[in-house]
């Protein structure tokens, strides 16, 4: 039996609350600029509307997992979460971002809706703990190296605060050095204890590479997003960019965003079959 409302019933700003699709975060990888956030926001409004799913758009106000200490790291925080508070109110959506240090929690939680913790952070108590004093929408990336069950933990971090506003997101399991694969199984399993989202762009990295670029599968985005909303994934996570080889962080892997619709149209019907 589910133990939390799923996350959507509890953000003020989200729309299409009662339509029986899984709900959507999408955005850049990191933000890059305004009009870039703007124009992907716009984009994803207009898919997610016409398909009536419930959007949060999502952006990276910094990159602080990076390979090589010339990566693209970001434009400036402040800056670059004022974009992201910009976007939410130019389209009435909820926003995310994710958050490195515990100190990064209160200054996210003054521009967005969800904090996200990334899976390699998942386990450090102080940022999970920051996090959720916000009390704003809290958001677990499955660390690569954890097991479903053990999610269940950082959850309990969350709740044990008072947060009850917490979700799971599924990024894939690291095999071997290079590859990441998703086991199905733990979608159920980790269902038991909140909401889960699957993470498909992030799923199909492709880490450590010789180059220190991370490198990635994005034909395989279908498959993947597919097989994650068969098996009753509440939620899906994408990043998108109108040119994918052009952005300045994990290109890789994303999806083109002239591509966002088709791909959700199918995903959708999926959906309404397993309902």
């Amino acid at each position: 039996m589910r133990k939390f409302a799923p996350m959507i019933a509890t953000l003020s700003k989200i729309k299409h609350k009662d339509s029986p699709n899984f709900f959507l975060i999408a955005g850049p990888c990191a933000i890059e600029d305004e009009s870039m956030a703007l124009r992907i926001a716009e984009k994803v409004v207009e898919v997610t509307d016409k398909l009536s799913i419930p959007y949060i758009f999502k952006g990276s106000f910094k990159k602080a997992n990076r390979s090589r200490i010339d990566s693209f790291t970001g434009i400036g925080d402040e800056k670059a979460l004022e974009i992201i508070r910009k976007v939410g109110k130019t389209f009435d959506i909820p926003t995310t971002t994710d958050i490195h240090e515990p100190w990064h929690a209160e200054m996210a939680a003054q521009y967005v809706d969800v904090i996200q913790i990334p899976a390699f952070l998942v386990r450090q108590t102080d940022l999970v703990v920051a996090a959720a004093k916000t009390g704003k929408h809290v958001t677990l990336k499955k660390g690569q190296f954890l097991s479903p069950e053990s999610m269940l933990f950082p959850v309990q971090k969350v709740t044990d605060l008072g947060n009850q506003n917490v979700a799971i997101i599924e990024r894939g399991t690291m095999f071997g050095y290079g590859d990441l694969v998703v086991d199905y199984r733990g979608i159920p399993v980790m269902r038991n204890y909140a909401p889960v989202i699957l993470d498909i762009t992030h799923s199909l990295q492709q880490p450590n590479q010789a180059s220190g670029v991370t490198g990635g599968k994005p034909e395989l985005i279908e498959t993947i997003a597919k097989a994650g909303i068969a098996v009753g994934a509440d939620g899906l996570f994408i990043e998108t960019h109108p040119d994918p080889k052009c952005a300045k962080s994990d290109g890789a892997n994303m999806l083109q965003l002239d591509k966002l619709e088709e791909l959700l149209t199918r995903l959708v019907k999926i959906r309404q079959v397993i309902l």
